[in-house]
């Protein structure tokens, strides 16, 4: 079964002449100077994700660091 999955994935992903002519469509769809723009906004895209992302595991690990601590607090109080 799995070994179904991972041939099926690997017969769908594009080879070397597939990706050739995916670059070449988009050089010629966006043009040479738009192409750094859009890799930009990607780059950009992609930094504000990351940056989303390590808020809220900083945001999940403080609060499991407060719950503990608050845990702490309470059982050395009893």
């Amino acid at each position: 079964m799995l070994l179904s999955i991972v041939n099926l994935l690997f017969i769908s992903m594009p080879g070397g002449s597939e990706w050739l002519l995916i670059v070449l469509a988009v050089l010629v769809l966006f043009g040479g100077r738009k192409i750094p723009e859009f890799m930009r906004g990607i780059g950009r895209g992609i930094r504000e994700f990351n940056d989303a992302k390590n808020n809220v595991k900083k945001e999940i690990e403080d609060g499991i660091a407060e719950k503990d601590t608050k845990q702490s607090t309470s059982s050395q109080a009893h």
